[in-house]
């Protein structure tokens, strides 16, 4: 377990570190900006990257979501979720620390002014209401479960699942980062809303609540209606 819970925190750590600094340092960038896109990108990096370096030992969740998800398809052990979701925050937190301090070297940054969180109404990227960036991300999380659970399945192509699933999630953060900013993600949006230290924190509720529902309603539905058995 211990080592199972090593890779769970590093492997979260790898995504708040790859997509949020991206988002950060990287997409706005004077002239050279990598936009949307290069920020989706990113998040699916992190994901296929880690996936294939430590998914053989602990199955490569890095989001609370996933691994309620997995739960709910009965393809994870309850008595396993909670220390998983401590392994999950706990590596987002120390990556959000790590994008603060190396941020604050730059004068005039200030973490309030967003620092890559998620939020909705007049914290939407696009002004999208609450409504709007629940149902967002309850659709959003509960696709990513589906395909989570396909690609992993045991008839499924071998060695194509990390790939699957970081495109799955390049595709997600292209649709919904003017929605939210993209969390499907409780780990995520926590480790940058600690430090943005404001409005992030009183939103964060959201982005637990409505990930955690839709993991749990996808692997649901991928448990009871698609899964198929030789």
């Amino acid at each position: 377990m211990g080592k199972r819970l090593g890779a769970e925190f590093f492997g979260t750590f790898w995504l708040v570190f790859g997509g949020c600094g991206s988002a950060i340092f990287a997409a706005a960038f004077p002239e050279l900006g990598i936009g949307f896109a290069g920020v989706a990108l990113a998040f699916g990096f992190t994901v296929v990257t880690m996936a294939y370096a430590v998914g053989h030992i602990s199955g490569a969740h890095f989001n609370p979501a996933v691994t309620a998800g997995m739960w709910a398809s009965g393809r994870f052990p309850a008595k396993d979720v909670i220390p998983y979701w401590i392994a999950q925050v706990v590596g987002g937190l120390a990556a959000g620390g790590v994008l603060y301090l190396i941020a604050t070297g730059k004068a005039g940054f200030d973490a309030s002014a967003g620092f890559a969180s998620n939020g909705y109404g007049e914290h939407s990227p696009g002004g999208y209401s609450l409504m709007a960036c629940m149902v967002a991300e309850f659709v959003l999380t509960a696709f990513f479960l589906i395909v989570i659970n396909g690609t992993t399945h045991k008839l499924a192509p071998s060695g194509f699942a990390p790939l699957a699933i970081g495109l799955t999630l390049t595709l997600i953060h292209l649709i919904s980062i003017p929605i939210t900013n993209t969390s499907v993600n409780p780990a995520r949006s926590t480790a940058v809303a600690f430090f943005q230290g404001s409005w992030a924190i009183p939103q964060l509720w959201m982005f637990w609540l409505v990930p955690l529902i839709g993991g749990v309603v996808g692997g649901l539905i991928y448990r009871h209606l698609l899964d198929w058995h030789d």
